[in-house]
Order: C-alpha cells, then sequence, then structure tokens
C-alpha cells in the first residue's frame, strides 16, 4: 500500500496551504461575524485553480485528480469552513455533474466560467417540503409546445452560493408520474427572467457562505441547457451527490485538524495549578483520542477519493466510501470540535477564540449533502442489498 503523494498532490496542497494560511484565516472571523460573501477570496482562489482543481485545463480547470481536490479541501476548511463550503459546491456539485453529463457546449460556457472564478456556482435540488426524499419534490418543468424549451416553476431552499450564484444545476420534475425517473435536471441562469432570490438564511456556522431560498416562475430553460436526457435528473443528483460527500468529508477534517491543532498549543501554554494543562492525563487523553479520530477520519476519506479515481476508470461506483468518509469525518470532526471547546474552557466559549466557530461550523457537515441517519442508511443498504 503506497500512502505517498504525486508531485502534482503536494503542489496544489502546499499552494491550498499558503493561500489559506495567508490570505484566508486572518479574514475568517471578520467575515463570519457580517455574514459577508468574501467575494474577493473566492475570485482570487478561482486565479489560482481552486475552483475547479478536477476540471481539465481545456475547460479552464486546474486539471488533477480528485486526491489532489480533497488535499486542498482540507487545507482551506482548516483556515475556513465558509470558504470550504463554497469550494466544495463550485468543485464537486457544479462543475463535476456537467463535465459527467453535459454537452460541448455545455462544458464550454458553463464549467469554464466557474472554475476560472468568473462566475459563481450552485446545486439546486433540496425544497422546503423535500430533502433526503428528492423524488417527492414539487418543481415542474414542462415542455413547450414548440418543442424549444422547458416553463419551470420551482421553489428550491437552502441554496449555498444562492444569493451570488450566476448558474444553477437545478432539478424538477418533466414527468410526476414517473417519481423519481420523472425528475430532469437544467443549467439555470440567474439572470434570465423569472428567477428570483429570496431571503438569506440566519446560519448557526459556515455564515460566510451565503444561503437563500430561490424561487422559479414561468421560467424558460432552452432546451440545450437541460443536462441530460429527460428522466435522468434522479441518477445524476445521486451521482453528483457522491461525489460531493468526498469534499464535505475533506472540509470535516479540515475543521477537524485547526480544532486539534489549536488545543495542542492551549495545552502547552496554558498554566493551572502550577503546570501547563497538557500534563494532566485528563487532557492527554483527549488529546490523544482527537488525534486518532482525526487521522482516521483523513484516511477514510482519502480512501473514498481514491475510490472515485478508480471509478473513473472502471465505471464502477464509490457510493459506499463516499458514505462512509462522509459519516466517520463529520462526527469526528463535531467531537473533536467538542472536545476543543472543552480545553479551553471558558476562552473556548468565547468568540475571542476561534474554536467556538470551528464548533458551530462542525454541525453543517452532519446535516448537508445526506445527513449521517442517511449515511447509515445509505451504508447499510449497499452492504446487504436490502431496502
Amino acid at each position: 500500500m503506497d500512502f505517498q503523494l504525486t508531485d502534482e498532490q503536494q503542489m496544489i496542497q502546499a499552494a491550498a496551504r499558503d493561500f489559506a494560511r495567508d490570505e484566508i484565516a486572518p479574514i475568517a472571523h471578520e467575515f463570519d461575524a457580517s455574514g459577508e460573501f468574501p467575494l474577493e477570496t473566492i475570485q482570487r482562489m478561482g486565479e489560482l485553480g481552486l475552483m475547479g482543481i478536477e476540471v481539465p485545463e481545456s475547460y479552464g480547470g486546474s486539471g488533477l485528480d480528485t486526491i489532489g481536490y480533497t488535499l486542498a479541501m482540507m487545507e482551506v476548511s482548516a483556515a475556513d469552513a465558509a470558504h470550504g463550503t463554497i469550494m466544495s459546491v463550485n468543485n464537486s456539485l457544479f462543475c463535476n455533474g456537467i463535465l459527467k453529463h453535459g454537452t460541448e457546449d455545455q462544458k464550454q460556457k458553463y464549467v469554464r466560467a466557474i472554475a476560472t472564478g468568473d462566475e459563481i456556482g450552485a446545486y439546486a435540488l433540496t425544497e422546503p417540503a423535500s430533502g433526503s426524499d428528492a423524488a417527492n419534490m414539487k418543481s415542474r418543468a414542462v415542455l413547450s409546445d414548440d418543442g424549444s424549451h422547458y416553463v419551470i416553476n420551482a421553489r428550491k431552499s437552502w441554496i449555498t452560493s444562492g444569493p451570488v450564484a450566476r448558474y444553477l444545476v437545478l432539478f424538477a420534475m418533466t414527468d410526476p408520474e414517473a417519481g423519481a425517473r420523472g425528475v430532469s435536471a437544467f443549467i439555470i441562469d440567474a439572470e434570465k427572467e423569472g428567477f428570483h432570490r429570496g431571503k438569506l438564511e440566519p446560519k448557526l456556522g459556515i455564515r460566510a457562505s451565503a444561503t437563500c431560498e430561490i424561487e422559479l416562475t414561468d421560467y424558460k430553460c432552452p432546451v440545450e441547457d437541460r443536462l441530460g436526457d429527460e428522466g435522468q435528473g434522479f441518477k445524476i443528483a445521486m451521482g453528483v451527490l457522491d461525489a460531493g460527500r468526498i469534499g464535505i468529508a475533506a472540509q470535516a477534517v479540515g475543521i477537524a485538524q485547526a480544532a486539534y491543532e489549536a488545543s495542542v498549543e492551549y495545552a502547552k501554554e496554558r498554566k493551572a495549578f502550577g503546570q501547563e494543562i497538557g500534563t494532566f492525563q485528563m487532557i492527554q487523553a483527549k488529546l490523544a483520542d482527537m488525534k486518532t479520530r482525526l487521522e482516521a477520519a483523513r484516511l477514510l476519506t482519502l480512501k473514498a477519493a481514491w475510490a472515485k479515481m478508480k471509478a473513473m476508470e472502471t465505471g464502477s461506483r464509490f457510493t459506499l466510501d463516499g458514505s462512509m468518509a462522509k459519516l466517520f469525518a463529520s462526527e469526528a470532526a463535531m467531537w473533536i470540535t467538542h472536545q476543543a471547546v472543552q480545553i479551553h474552557g471558558g476562552m473556548g466559549y468565547s468568540k475571542e477564540m476561534p474554536v467556538e466557530r470551528y464548533f458551530r461550523d462542525a454541525k453543517i457537515t452532519e446535516i448537508y449533502e445526506g445527513t449521517s441517519e442517511i449515511q447509515r442508511m445509505v451504508i447499510a443498504r449497499t452492504e446487504t442489498g436490502l431496502r
């Protein structure tokens, strides 16, 4: 078993680490407090190639692999999970689906704009009354009489980057009677008539990652902007989420890494009863367990990234690996950040220290792109074959 990284993987990891340390970390607290979208930083990340790491160079991306993307996600998320969220949506949910299912024109027009950081992408699947049960969505897309466009009426919720996105991959029913087989995917231009942005969500964490509802009212989507064939939408959505879950696992590892490192430093500096608290066995036990869970999460996530790369060669699925990585890494991040707050004591509860932000940010990794409960269902059903 070879754990060595390639030169390209080490290069993107180092570039992401340097940028995250120098450009993101110093502003993370400010943007968390204000909830403002960090547009300038995101655009610079696009210039560095971080918004399209797996996108071929012919479409404006970096042309690197999934492990490189995963390593970069960890570094960015360690500095600020909100930046990691924006990066994940652009890479995993937007670009990935179009690269796999889009036409050449769609790749040139939409992937290039997002991969270079010129525009922001989003993914619109969740609705007020449907999340993981996406087959029950209420959004409708009706083909016009002349067959030139679809008329879409939809209301989507919890759309990451929705307030600033130019292009979105959106899912709607074209054949409601067919259930999951009646869902189709579309590429939406937010500047066209009929697209409306709703209220911003006041979130617990990842506050600089803007989230809102969107509504489409008699929006006319050209047939050439349908992604894949009619009825393929649910399959596309689930395949995209397989990849997205690796990104969220990497985000969770990054958050946990930052919380662990902060705790180690605090344990060496903070004194109580005349000695560093890191000499106390209770603190040592916490740090040992934090480190062990962190490294287990990291390895599961990298294994899932490797499985995705192999699946691209063979055409197989990597659902199990992605779900296990997301489940374990997200719960590890929540546990590790909890312990970090505890180690910091009263200061861990203060906004003067970043660990309270890590704690708030970690929670979302257990929820979006499939809750921990959904991941357990996916894992068990994949292993048993039972439904």
